[in-house]
């Protein structure tokens, strides 16, 4: 057994490593040496993939992991992936310094490992199973874990420990809680709300005006397909979250369940889940009044597990201890939500999630032996009775389609969503643009192909065929058993596994794969080599011979796929009426759930993608939509191929399909409105939201930011680097951060400028004790990367423009925030299609709304000061109307920029000195 004494504590530091003994003693190594002890095992470390990135050395033998620890002691506990977090975490002192920080991994491994020397006997026998089968697997802490809670004498089963899903408590249907009421919300009734809320103080003018404001979204509808509709725009500060939950909350509680409040990034559910406790203190009452919904991607699947397990846990490696891991999580969790702040996401850089979540199309539903404990199953009834459910936007517009199409509706239906309150609503025309395209590719055709037939030649899938799911149902149903076997040759035509490796030689198989070798070409043929490291798109115009008639063809195919699917679908329904009396439950879900999901496919899908294929050959093109060939790709390789369509302005199905429904919805936002020349835009904002296409117009309300911008902000647009030449950029970015001194956010449009900028300053800003992290080089999920971002108030991180919405750091971790360019709206075929549409100041409009969310993360509080910065000399001055009146901005060099963000932001890290003293 090792001696943890000896075992050194390793953290990566500028040209290397510290590292530590468990007596205290640190000392400084060379990247070289590091490498070599890393490899050697013997090492403690905090994310060995992460620390394996920065030392630039292939993870090859296991090794002493803190954070795999934690997550076996506390498992869905929330922990940021660091020593840092580790100390939060366990109350123990907090390191500054990578020295410090290696000591605090061996002070986390002693409490780790004295907590689990305090557990009680019947808690220690518990554990023993699973650390024994683990100990089998390599995990490094095995010994070390069986040495603090006794080993097992017992003969263990093969699985033993795995197999948690037998101890789950099962889910009890209730009956439907019925239609939500009609009782409105007055003013009054929102304000008293808010200062029960805020806890009896005075609630501040603009928070108390906004809920005010927001009461009208709560009103009696006073005829159908005309909702009660409230755009309101409040800046930063003004407290808009307990604003609308004052409101909201009323409703809730006089009508029962109806009320969705959804967001965009996962952050502010998170923070909406936290700010529920000023509603319902008590934790029992909480759980029971408010659901968080997500996607089903989003949740442990226990068969995908389960089948996991008994394929891996068997062998020793390190996919057996990452699934001994999640077991510990899946007996703690209460939820199952894999997205969650307690799942231990660090494990992701060593086993692939999608492995053991609910893939599209293979939930067999009430055939699962897993149905009664099914975590998404649990959480789907939570939120048909839940007074509240705090959900996304792309789940809402799933539903919402879900509605349309009348395909597996197994969340709450239409009319029991009746209100909605839409939170980062400047979101809701990307969320409806995603949820209400189309895409004909290889992989929807495998993953369609896959669904109907099974897994085919060495496909690793657990999902079985129509023919497997369904053949003890129709055993003995003739017509079902013929429309069975015509679905099954009919799908021979769509893509098979393989396929993309057959494109690019081999020979395609069938009309699908026909269809995308022609699309490829195509795509090829319409752009230059130089572009071919990134996704590719061409127009569906001048298409050649080949391309219209594998098109043609194609579509033959599909048409003579939809005929059986719905015959089969037909048996189904007719058996649910022939043998209701008889059936048992289950059988009753099960015939359900497999006709919604032939139905589904034959009167959505498969038209969809014919109407595609149609419009390739027809001269009149529908002016709604947009449609274009891609390969998409990453660094070069291709993912997949086909065929887009989009729709040109998605706020028309989203008013049709999401608002019209509904008797009233909130859209917020601190970003709703554009400001083209100082002036407020509100058709900007009613024309992404859908509000532009309801029949009544809305309530408009703003509320400014109450910060005083012109003395805790700066904006400088540097006029003097050549933000082409990567050296000088880069010498930008480290110069700008080092004189902020950390707390640095870099934004940038192009991923190789990322990596290009990370690789030249990365050990500058080591050498000056700053922590630089990265999108797309760091091996850790973007939430981990914000999180280790948050938690270190001089740390650093690089980004692509998207990562702003992610980022909501309050105080001085982040006081600083440096654009390489003018974030301009990609030029797509999309882009242009829609500014054809919507004018020539589209770009100026999308644009402008991105510098406004950007700044936005900047200043949080009163106390905040920060800087932001554009290194583009050529920004033009219209766009600067996206910055808070009264910010004060200049155009200058970079060293006078430096010197004013050093001078402006060291005056602030004093004034904060000083109130700590």
């Amino acid at each position: 057994m090792t001696n943890m004494g000896e075992v050194q504590a390793l953290v990566p530091a500028a040209g290397g490593a510290v590292l530590a003994f468990a007596s205290g003693e640190v000392r400084r190594v060379s990247a070289e040496e590091a490498r070599a002890l890393f490899r050697s095992g013997e090492v403690l470390v905090a994310h060995a993939i992460f620390v394996a990135g920065r030392l630039k050395v292939a993870p090859n033998r296991p090794l002493f992991d803190a954070l795999e620890l934690f997550a076996f002691v506390r498992p869905a506990q929330p922990c940021i992936p660091s020593p840092l977090g580790l100390s939060r975490t366990l109350m123990l002192p907090r390191p500054s310094t990578p020295e410090e920080a290696a000591i605090t991994l061996h002070r986390a491994a002693n409490a780790l490992l004295n907590e689990l020397r305090l557990l009680s006997p019947a808690a220690k026998q518990r554990q023993q199973p699973l650390v024994s089968s683990m100990l089998k697997a390599g995990w490094r802490w095995a010994p070390l874990v069986l040495e603090a809670i006794g080993s097992s004498e017992r003969a263990l089963p093969p699985l033993a420990g795995f197999d948690v899903w037998r101890e789950l408590p099962k889910w009890e249907d209730e009956a439907p809680p019925g239609k939500p009421g009609l009782h409105a919300v007055t003013a009054n009734e929102s304000r008293a709300r808010l200062e029960a809320l805020i806890g009896g103080r005075e609630a501040r003018p603009e928070q108390s005006a906004y809920a005010e404001e927001a009461t009208y979204a709560f009103a009696s509808r006073e005829r159908a397909e005309a909702p009660k509709i409230a755009l309101i725009e409040a800046g930063t500060g003004v407290g808009k979250t307990l604003g609308y939950l004052a409101p909201a909350s009323l409703w809730a509680e006089k009508n029962g369940p109806g009320l969705w409040i959804a967001t965009y990034t996962r952050n502010l559910q998170r923070q909406i889940v936290q700010e529920m406790a000023h509603l319902y203190p008590d934790p029992a009452e909480r759980e029971d009044k408010t659901v968080v919904r997500k996607g089903r991607e989003n949740y442990l699947c226990l068969l995908n597990f389960e089948e996991a397990a008994k394929r891996i846990a068997l062998a020793p490696g390190q996919r057996a201890v990452v699934l001994g891991l999640i077991a510990r999580w899946v007996a703690a969790t209460a939820d199952g939500d894999m997205s969650g702040a307690g799942f231990p996401a660090f494990l992701a850089a060593s086993f692939p999630m999608s492995e053991i979540t609910d893939r599209r199309g293979e939930c067999v539903y009430a055939a699962c032996p897993h149905y009664r404990t099914c975590f998404i199953e649990r959480v789907v009834r939570r939120a048909r009775h839940a007074p509240i459910v705090i959900a996304n936007h792309a789940l809402v517009i799933a539903q919402a389609a879900q509605d349309w199409l009348g395909g597996e509706q197994e969340d709450t239906p239409a009319e029991r969503r009746a209100r909605y309150v839409f939170d980062e609503g400047h979101h809701l025309f990307d969320a409806a643009d995603s949820g209400f395209s189309a895409f004909l590719s290889g992989q929807e055709m495998v993953d369609l192909r896959r669904w109907i037939r099974g897994p085919e030649g060495r496909a690793r899938t657990r999902m079985r065929g129509l023919e497997e799911r369904l053949k003890d149902i129709i055993g003995g149903d003739e017509e079902a058993q013929s429309a069975l076997g015509e679905c099954i040759a009919a799908s021979s035509a769509l893509a098979g596994e393989g396929w993309l490796s057959r494109l690019h030689g081999g020979g395609p198989r069938g009309s699908g794969e026909v269809f995308l070798a022609e699309a490829y070409q195509h795509v090829l043929g319409q752009n230059d080599s130089a572009e071919r490291l990134y996704a590719l798109e061409a127009e569906t115009v001048q298409l050649s011979d080949a391309v219209i008639d594998s098109a043609r063809r194609l579509g033959a195919a599909l048409k003579r796929l939809i005929a059986p699917l719905q015959r089969l679908a037909q048996t189904l329904r007719k058996q649910l009426d022939d043998e209701a009396a008889k059936l048992e439950t289950y059988e009753r879900a099960r015939l359900e759930a497999a006709a919604r999901g032939l139905e589904r496919r034959a009167k959505l899908m498969l038209p969809a993608w014919i109407r595609m294929l149609d419009a390739l050959e027809s001269e009149e093109r529908r002016e709604e939509f947009a449609g274009w060939f891609e390969i998409v790709r990453e660094d070069g390789r291709d993912f997949d191929v086909g065929l887009r369509r989009h729709w040109i302005d998605p706020t028309i199905p989203l008013a049709q399909e999401v608002l019209l429904p509904a008797h009233g919805a909130l859209i917020t936002s601190a970003t709703l409105r554009d400001a083209p020349n100082g002036a407020d835009d509100w058709q900007s904002a009613e024309v992404r939201t859908g509000a532009a296409h309801l029949p009544e117009p809305p309530k408009r309300a703003s509320f400014g930011s109450p910060f005083r911008y012109a003395e805790q902000a700066r904006v400088f647009i540097v006029r003097d680097v050549n933000r082409r030449e990567p050296d000088q950029l880069a010498a930008a970015y480290r110069e700008l951060f080092l004189a902020s001194g950390g707390g640095a956010l870099g934004l940038f449009t192009a991923v190789q400028a990322l990596r290009a900028v990370q690789s030249r300053i990365s050990v500058p800003l080591g050498a000056a004790g700053i922590n630089l992290y990265a999108q797309h080089v760091d091996r850790l999920d973007t939430g981990a990367l914000v999180d280790l971002f948050r938690a270190e108030e001089n740390a650093c991180l690089l980004g692509t423009d998207a990562l702003r919405d992610g980022v909501d750091v309050p105080g001085r971790s982040l006081r600083l925030v440096v654009f390489d360019k003018v974030p301009w709206p990609k030029p797509s075929i999309l882009h242009r299609a829609r500014r054809a549409r919507f004018g020539k100041t589209y770009d100026d409009l999308l644009t402008r709304l991105r510098l406004k969310q950007a700044f936005g993360r900047l200043i949080r509080s009163q106390e905040d000061k920060g800087c932001f910065v554009i290194l583009e000399p050529a920004t033009p001055s219209r766009l600067l109307t996206a910055f808070p009146p009264n910010t004060p901005i200049r155009r200058c060099g970079l060293a006078e920029a430096i010197a004013e963000i050093r001078g402006f932001l060291c005056e602030s890290r004093d004034e904060a000195a000083f109130a700590a003293l």
